[in-house]
């Protein structure tokens, strides 16, 4: 039976505008990143200009896909979920305020420091030292709203979609102070506290937990909310959800030496990294089956439901993407894919098919909710962007799978007398086709986003500011 709570039940606000940016941000970063992709097939569009190069370009693209729109949409989704699950609004409407213009501050910083060439080189940790200080006490005080309201929830038990969240949480921040040590030596220059094959070890430590943490954990807890509510069926398992929980942050934390295969990194640190990795397939699948499942009699959903179409086909990806990087963790396959486009293809299945195509699936959900909506302005919009997303996707990785193997065989062949059979150039004009489609299936997965864009804005502005606000003050809570 549903009991009504009290009245001004939630802090809507917040995740409103953080939904809200998900969208703007997502826009920009995909967008920037065809660009780039571009940029391959066709060198010209550097300008000449040391600001629009690719090496300037490439480190903005990824804070703007992974931090502003991964992390508007865990904001979003985060404060959306504890206050529900929890029953209460969050602890405080000022310091959940602070967050989102702190994290919008750090972003605006990151989009005027990185084309100007200031970094600190560190990949997913490139931002200099006033913006990552900055970074550091949005997330902390991120952090005090998350558990604060945790603490006073009106529920006995809290839900695992939270123990999820509130790990990525705990995490993302030890990641990111640790890595960050760093000596100043002017306003936008510093130096790593770590040298050598220690600093190298730090950050592919913080570096692939930034995937493990940031981009996995914190979207899983999206997953065990979003799927269940939209499926309206209970989660397949919850034994299982729990056991997924403590094997994935007791085994992810130990990838990070993967990165590091045929370096100056000790082998043995190596062989840790790459056997912990392999492991690790066990409770990604776990997580990933019982998302899957949970559809369990739900099925026949799917034809009429594009929304739920986004969170299982992420699901797919997801299953597929924790297959490949445990595989492309072992030194032998390593020894050919390191350094080739089937990493970026890689990062990819897992950035677009799983953590984009999670979102946006959430963010549809959530949009008509927090704007006292039935639901999205059109359905159709939503499942013409859903194939947009798929069909890029899969070319996306296709052309990726292709050429990173090509480059690698090419790159690894000698003659007899032990010289090599190409040169760099030639492995490069075999890579030219593929650079083509990836720039082909970037721009269909972006121009997925700009329907998106047009159905929220639609949405919004065909809801009624009172009906928004009552759908935040009175809420009803049955099955949370």
């Amino acid at each position: 039976m549903s009991t009504a709570i009290s009245p001004t039940a939630y802090n809507y606000k917040v995740v409103r505008q953080f939904a809200i940016m998900t969208v703007v941000w997502g826009i920009l970063g995909m967008g920037l990143g065809v660009f780039i992709a571009s940029q391959l097939v066709w060198p010209e569009l550097n300008f000449g200009l040391p600001w629009t190069s690719f090496g300037r370009l490439r480190p903005l693209h990824t804070n703007l896909v992974i931090f502003a729109f991964g992390g508007c949409a865990l904001f979003a989704t985060s404060y959306y979920v504890v206050q529900r699950t929890c029953q209460t609004r969050l602890i405080s409407d000022s310091l959940a305020a602070f967050t989102f213009w702190g994290w919008q501050a750090v972003i605006v910083g990151a989009i005027i420091t990185l084309p100007l060439g200031y970094t600190t080189t560190k990949e997913y940790a490139e931002l200099e030292w006033p913006i990552a200080i900055l970074l550091a006490i949005v997330w902390v005080t991120y952090g005090l709203v998350f558990f604060g309201t945790i603490t006073k929830r009106k529920t006995k038990h809290i839900y695992v979609g939270n123990w999820f969240y509130g790990a990525f949480i705990v995490v993302t921040a030890m990641l990111h102070i640790v890595n960050h040590m760093s000596l100043p030596v002017s306003l936008f220059k510093s130096y790593s506290a770590y040298s050598g094959a220690t600093d190298a070890m730090i950050q592919w430590w913080y570096g692939h937990n930034a995937v493990g943490f940031f981009l996995t954990t914190g979207f899983l807890g999206m997953m065990y909310y979003f799927v269940p509510k939209q499926a309206e069926r209970p989660i397949y398992s919850y034994r299982l959800s729990i056991v997924h929980f403590w094997a994935l942050i007791t085994l992810y934390i130990w990838a990070g030496p993967h990165h590091l295969h045929y370096t100056a990194l000790p082998d043995w640190a190596q062989s840790l990294g790459m056997a912990m990795s392999i492991i690790l397939l066990a409770p990604s699948w776990g997580g990933m089956i019982n998302g899957m499942m949970t559809l369990s009699g739900a099925w026949h959903k799917l034809r009429t439901d594009p929304i739920l179409r986004f969170l299982v086909v992420s699901l797919a990806f997801y299953g597929m993407s924790t297959f490949e990087g445990p595989m492309m963790a072992i030194k032998t396959v390593n020894s050919l894919s390191h350094y080739t486009d089937w990493t970026i293809g890689h990062v990819h299945a897992g950035a677009l098919g799983w953590v984009a195509m999670i979102s946006i699936g959430a963010i549809y959900h959530m949009i008509p909710k927090l704007f006292g909506r039935a639901q999205m302005h059109s359905t159709g919009l939503i499942n013409a962007h859903f194939w947009l997303a798929t069909i890029g996707t899969v070319l996306y990785i296709a052309s990726m799978w292709v050429n990173g193997i090509t480059q690698g065989l090419m790159w690894r062949a000698i003659n007899d007398d032990g010289t090599l059979t190409y040169s760099f150039v030639e492995a490069l004009q075999a890579s030219h086709p593929g650079f083509i489609v990836r720039a082909l299936g970037g721009a269909f997965f972006a121009s997925g986003m700009l329907l998106m864009a047009y159905n929220v804005y639609r949405t919004v502005r065909a809801s009624d500011p009172v009906e928004a606000e009552a759908a935040a003050k009175i809420a009803v809570v049955g099955a949370h």
